[in-house]
């Protein structure tokens, strides 16, 4: 066995050790498993997917983390939907895939299929794991281009990574792990409405499940030819979806990217858009250095995503702070309204399996 092999075994087995007193009190701060999803705050992994973070995806889980992110690129360079952070033609990641019976047996760089693949094998080894939280960025945002066929279609006739292909790829993969807009939504006429009328499901009744939220890239963002970005094109798609009364094919929960005062949603002039973005995500910093009023999400019963939770003034160390900085942190972002906050805290389980109430 090489030495880079026995130094992923023995880091993932430190991992597991460390998670197993922290994973037994996730849900143990004031019953906090009784309390809507949105009414509760937790902590996530920026960019989980990379080896420099955890030797494979899994590890992640393992260590407590309410959020894992994993960076999408699906432009015409490369083949199928890939995952990396800044290759945009090749997967570079710790995903195993199809074959793996624990998530950490086989090669890794595995496309998003073996990412999500991975959160469905160690779904079923922890069918009553607490809610995770699932970020994708699409870096340069879909690509369902029809050349001289219909999008999504495959072969030559177009690149099928659009929204349709999206949803068929995760339900594929993830099955019925996933909380789904169209069981959010219920009898309401459109998400918002449905948040705001009852909040999110409890985490107790979120147990085991999945929630997908996508965001717009950074490469997209900045794509001159680029006019519809991954917010808006999901947005509208889970519009049209709930006007054909076919919402149940959707499943993810697009998301409203950047802080901003007010109601980020009056951003898009196409206002039947705004009713199907009920998730936020944005710069910790942004926030509460900059003074916007938080309690709006929360009092609309609206996810709220705050990233880099370190950088928050006075900052602190973005991968290995004094774990009671790291605490003290997290409470200082509950009680500004965050529904989960992300930093690259990789190595800190009692403080990724934290639990508090939103405040």
């Amino acid at each position: 066995m090489s030495r880079a092999v026995v130094r992923l075994v023995v880091i993932s087995a430190v991992v597991a050790v460390m998670s197993a007193t922290a994973s037994a009190s996730a849900e143990g701060h004031g019953n906090v498993g009784g309390l809507r999803y949105d009414q509760t705050t937790s902590v996530g992994v920026h960019n989980a997917y990379e080896t420099a973070t955890y030797p494979y995806l899994v590890d992640a889980l393992d260590a407590g983390a309410a959020l894992i992110e994993l960076d999408v690129w699906t432009n015409v360079g490369g083949i199928g939907w890939r995952v990396s952070h800044q290759n945009p033609v090749a997967n570079e990641n710790n995903c195993v895939g199809g074959g793996s019976v624990d998530g950490r047996s086989g090669p890794r760089n595995g496309d998003l299929a073996a990412c999500l693949t991975d959160l469905r094998t160690w779904h079923d080894a922890h069918p009553a794991h607490p809610p995770v939280l699932v970020k994708i960025e699409m870096k340069d945002g879909f690509s369902a281009v029809p050349v001289g066929g219909s999008a999504g279609s495959e072969g030559s006739a177009g690149i099928p990574r659009g929204p349709v292909d999206f949803d068929a790829l995760v339900r594929e993969t993830l099955g019925d792990a996933v909380y789904t807009p169209a069981e959010l939504l219920g009898d309401a006429a459109t998400l918002d409405d449905a948040v705001r009328a009852r909040g999110w499901p409890t985490r107790d009744e979120l147990a085991g499940r999945f929630v997908i939220d996508l965001i717009s890239g950074t490469v997209e963002e900045v794509n001159p030819f680029d006019a519809l970005w991954t917010d808006r094109e999901y947005a509208a798609h889970l519009r049209d979806l709930a006007a054909s009364d076919d919402l149940t094919t959707a499943v993810a929960f697009p998301a409203v990217n950047g802080a901003a005062p007010g109601d980020p949603r009056l951003r898009y002039s196409d206002d039947s858009l705004r009713p199907w973005l009920v998730v936020f995500d944005g710069d910790a910093s942004a926030y509460v250095d900059g003074g916007i009023d938080t309690g709006w999400y929360r009092d609309n019963n609206y996810l709220l995503v705050m990233t880099a939770a370190h950088a928050v003034a006075p900052a602190i160390d973005n991968r290995v702070p004094d774990p009671a900085a790291a605490t003290a942190r997290v409470t200082e972002l509950a009680g500004r309204s965050a529904n989960v906050i992300t930093s690259d805290w990789a190595t800190l389980p009692s403080v990724l399996s934290l639990v508090e109430p939103r405040r």
